[in-house]
């Protein structure tokens, strides 16, 4: 099976994508910058070298390929314009230039931040979606209810991956946390997940049969609170202050894993933030 995989140059493709390459499957990326794909180049990827907003790319990057792995996402840092750009223009012109191209297999990688508030119990994902009015949340969104109508009228072979916080194997996501969560209580929670797990979760979607259609949600199973985040990145634990942010309800970012574990056999390499830790993996 011939993969497509974009944003593979990010922090979860640079990941991802060395994992796919040692299955011994064909795999192809679509990335910008020459320079940040060359390593994966090496490892023996197939790099195409373009824009996932240029249609003209498209064709070239979906060319004999089975399936897509759509990692390429704008989040932090960037124009609001941009992020509905690339997370909700660019990713429906893909999955309809994927449809043409008659792929067996469209994995489009999503957020757990779709949720929103607290529901008071771990999300689930039958629930609708209520993201943050942020672009990056309401423009996921919005690709996702897209895609799921090119599923439904076109049969796009479609499944969606939503991935809690992800961190490790040297990702500064970890230490960043701290530059947003400042103004957390200490007891409000945090949901993650190993950039292992991806991965595995991933490989598990990509292989599966049935499918198509489906939404899963994918975390370790121990969400860390704030004042852990604190520990786990060597600050002094503080006392925290609530701020003007709601904490209302203790599942708030708290999801429910249950269904890919029944249906596709997930089980956590690093189930908890500290056996990570402990097998130095951070």
């Amino acid at each position: 099976m011939a993969i497509l995989v974009t944003g593979a140059t990010g922090r979860v493709g640079s990941r991802f994508v060395p994992r796919l390459l040692r299955g011994g499957e064909p795999v192809r990326v679509l990335a910008r910058d020459p320079r940040r794909a060359e390593l994966l180049g090496r490892l023996g990827a197939e790099v195409v070298i373009g824009d996932l907003r240029a249609a003209g790319t498209l064709a070239d990057a979906l060319e004999g390929v089975d399936a897509v792995v759509h990692l390429g996402a704008a989040f932090r840092d960037v124009p609001d314009k941009e992020a509905v750009a690339v997370n909700h223009t660019a990713t429906v012109e893909l999955a309809e230039a994927s449809l043409r191209a008659g792929v067996s297999r469209f994995v489009h990688v999503g957020t757990t931040l779709v949720y929103g508030n607290g529901r008071g119990r771990p999300a689930r994902e039958s629930d609708e979606p209520a993201p943050p009015g942020w672009a990056y949340t309401t423009s996921k969104v919005a690709a996702e209810k897209t895609l799921l109508r090119l599923h439904e009228a076109q049969g796009l072979p479609l499944c969606i991956v939503r991935l809690a916080f992800v961190y490790g194997e040297g990702d500064p996501h970890l230490a960043e946390s701290l530059h947003w969560a400042g103004d957390w209580p200490p007891h409000k929670r945090l949901h993650l997940v190993h950039h292992a797990d991806v991965g595995q979760a991933l490989l598990r979607v990509l292989r599966a049969d049935g499918v198509d259609g489906e939404i899963y949600n994918v975390a370790d199973d121990a969400p860390v609170t704030y004042l852990e985040l604190q520990n786990l990145n060597g600050e002094p634990g503080t006392a925290g202050t609530a701020g003007d942010r709601s904490f209302d309800d203790p599942w708030e970012g708290i999801v429910d894993t249950s269904k890919i574990r029944h249906e596709l056999g997930f089980r956590p390499i690093y189930p908890t933030v500290y056996t990570a830790e402990a097998a130095g993996a951070l």
